[in-house]
């Protein structure tokens, strides 16, 4: 596997962290065509967690995509992975060329305006294991994305700006370091659809399930022209 940070994309400051944006992981046509086919194709759920012993409905939808046996478990929540469509496949191969990583799942989640939010976590579950590679795609709104040190949680948080088409990188310590979250923002009044990629450990205790190769160096285009 090729060096993560030996790729494009601009490095974002912050010690103890491998954090990486890519401005332009798609473009803008790509980048309109997934979040009209994704927002409207999606089977978009709200879910009840458990949030410091209270069970709460999260503030946002989301949904689940994976390979057979990638089930994902946070805040009390179990979710079952849905079979991956054509265009999340896409999405997926362009993330891994861009990343140098392998991904076997995605959470999709639906920010449906300014009220909707992420609280403050980490992406620490043992089934990402200890250094877990995680590319997150923004579609749609522009959305601020919030770092702050875990054991400085009074300190100032860095804020990184995620617009339509970006991807940022979060690996090696960036999960055992930093925690981050999406605060509300009354003057957001569009949705946002952010697609978590990440290589969770199915049952057989692999992340990395997938049999066939990394394929071509070069993805397919995100929105194929109809022959």
């Amino acid at each position: 596997m090729p060096d993560l940070f030996d790729l494009s994309g601009d490095r974002v400051p912050l010690a103890d962290a491998d954090v990486r944006l890519f401005p332009d992981a798609l473009g803008p046509d790509e980048a309109d065509f997934a979040f009209r086919r994704l927002l409207s194709h999606t089977p978009w759920e709200s879910r009840e967690v458990v949030i410091w012993g209270k069970k709460r409905m999260q503030p946002r939808q989301i949904a689940w995509y994976g390979d057979d046996g990638a089930a994902y478990r946070y805040s009390g929540a179990t979710f079952a992975p849905l079979p991956w469509t054509g265009l999340l496949q896409r999405l997926r191969r362009r993330m891994e060329v861009l990343s140098g990583a392998r991904f076997n799942s995605v959470l999709l989640n639906l920010y449906r305006d300014g009220n909707d939010s992420m609280g403050w976590h980490s992406d620490n579950e043992p089934e990402l294991g200890p250094e877990p590679v995680i590319a997150s795609l923004t579609l749609g709104a522009s959305r601020a994305f919030l770092f702050r040190r875990r054991s400085e949680q009074n300190g100032t948080p860095v804020k990184v700006m995620l617009a339509h088409g970006t991807m940022l990188l979060m690996a090696g310590q960036t999960q055992a370091n930093w925690q981050h979250a999406i605060n509300k923002e009354a003057g957001v009044t569009g949705p946002r659809i952010s697609l978590t990629f990440r290589a969770v450990r199915t049952r057989s205790g692999s992340s990395e399930d997938r049999s066939k190769g990394a394929g071509p160096a070069t993805p397919g285009p995100v929105n194929p022209k109809r022959r």
